[in-house]
């Protein structure tokens, strides 16, 4: 038992990781990672969030609900930013958590954000789908159920644009990350034009008296969730934290990173402070143009609060954008699951063919096998329940990294090298963001966190009966 557990608290030297990295391509610069991290954070959420939160938990005090939820996704983000300074390699918190904590521990925060890109990319995928389908059909194309829907689900088979959208994308990341760094930027912007055109057009139909009463009185929805007062304001911030999770897609894509060390900061912090401003302007224009219960199970309340202020052409540009602008979602979230695959068969916790390099020294065979299994996900099977472990993953990975400064700090300048951004008022902050992370944890619902405790499980069977046993630290040691 003892051998066990020394096994399990095995930690990999970081100049292993630095090794078996530069032969990865630094080429991403401070405005791709802005670019990346608006476009994964800034998705398909803030179209529909900001009406579905205010309708459901916290009615205008929803723009309360996104700073709530910003304020503890910056803490993590300072955090983030000092650990990808420091420790700029492929996988972000896995990596990072192999280093200071252990083998097992970084399997763990390694396999908690797994279920992030796995679900995610297919969700957004086939939310993708679903908005596309809209765009065409008062055209007078529409395809048959058996083409539209995942299998089972109302008489589907296959979702066959998911499946091309989600083939498209991964034929231009196999490319190399520069093509996808080039096409992410041009949405990025053309989306966040959008956002605008929304908030300044949207802004000449805001009455005042539907921010009255800002904060509305407490009481229990029918299905039993808070709605109104702080309680429904932080019920708000379990179901709004999804949309700022997109800044671990920068990190793990430190490695192909030009000067690390300051673009890697300016990339995570910049685009969490971008994107805070979006969705805090986006909600307090929508809840002003009309009154909250408007948008009880609406599912598109932007597209729909303009065309009832008159504005059917905005909101037709506006909905055409939306669309695009999920493809930058899907870029960011399909690089960075396939630079995790790509470390997990690195270091041998996975077949290590998921940890080769093609001749272009690209991680294909990784990104091959991300596809694959989110093309099944998000074409073939329903699965809104899972939807539930894209936070509850995320959120284990952020306390792991937040407790991770404790132990970079003694090694900073060391065997790690001097970061070029330092997480501020330490020690108080870190400990701060690990209860952040954890009290958004724990307004998750209980389902929720039963599907998170199902993969944690089957992430330590693997650990056990593969990963243990195969690992080249295991070899090593």
């Amino acid at each position: 038992m003892k051998n066990i557990w020394k096994r399990m608290l095995a930690k990999e030297d970081p100049s292993v990781y630095k090794t078996k990295d530069a032969h990865l391509l630094q080429v991403l610069t401070t405005k791709d990672f802005l670019a990346l991290g608006v476009g994964t954070i800034v998705s398909t959420a803030i179209f529909t969030l900001p009406g579905v939160v205010a309708a459901k938990y916290a009615g205008p005090a929803v723009a309360l609900s996104f700073l709530a939820a910003a304020v503890v996704a910056a803490l993590v983000a300072f955090a983030y930013a000092e650990m990808a300074s420091t420790m700029p390699f492929a996988g972000s918190a896995y990596s990072w958590i192999n280093v200071v904590f252990g083998e097992f521990f970084g399997w763990v925060a390694g396999w908690a954000l797994l279920a992030e890109y796995f679900i995610a990319v297919a969700f957004v995928g086939s939310g993708l789908s679903a908005n596309f389908r809209g765009l065409i059909e008062p055209l007078g194309f529409k395809l048959p159920a058996a083409l539209s829907n995942p299998f089972g689900s109302n008489g589907g088979v296959i979702d066959i644009i998911a499946v091309v959208v989600l083939l498209l994308i991964a034929f231009l990341i196999s490319r190399g990350v520069s093509e996808a760094a080039r096409v992410q930027n041009a949405l990025v912007i053309l989306k966040v034009l959008a956002i605008l055109l929304f908030i300044v057009v949207g802004a000449t139909a805001i009455k005042f008296s539907n921010y009255t009463p800002f904060i509305p009185a407490h009481h229990t929805n029918p299905d039993g969730t808070p709605f109104g007062g702080w309680q429904g304001i932080y019920a708000g911030v379990s179901s709004i934290f999804l949309t700022y999770i997109g800044f671990d897609s920068i990190a793990a894509n430190a490695a192909e990173a030009k000067n690390p060390s300051k673009t890697m900061p300016r990339g995570i912090l910049g685009s969490l402070l971008i994107a805070v401003l979006l969705f805090v302007s986006v909600s307090l224009v929508l809840v002003g143009m009309y009154k909250y219960t408007n948008f009880a199970d609406n599912a598109e309340p932007v597209g729909w609060a303009l065309r009832n202020a008159g504005h059917p052409v905005v909101a037709t540009v506006v909905s055409s954008i939306a669309v695009l602008g999920m493809f930058t979602a899907l870029i960011g979230m399909m690089l960075a699951g396939s630079r995790l695959l790509y470390s997990f068969g690195r270091d041998g916790m996975l077949p290590s063919w998921l940890g080769k390099l093609n001749k272009n020294q690209l991680p294909n065979n990784a990104l091959l096998t991300l596809t694959v299994v989110t093309v099944i996900l998000g074409a073939v099977f329903p699965f809104e329940t899972l939807s539930q472990l894209v936070s509850a993953g995320t959120l284990i990975a952020f306390m792991f990294v937040s407790l991770g400064i404790y132990a970079i700090r003694p090694r900073e300048g060391k065997d790690l090298q001097m970061p070029g951004f330092k997480m501020p008022l330490y020690p108080v902050l870190p400990a701060v963001a690990f209860l952040g992370a954890l009290a958004v944890f724990w307004g998750l619902d209980i389902e929720a966190k039963e599907y998170a405790g199902y993969w944690f499980i089957l992430g330590v069977i693997i650990y056990f009966s593969y990963g243990m046993s195969h690992s080249i630290l295991a070899k090593k040691k």
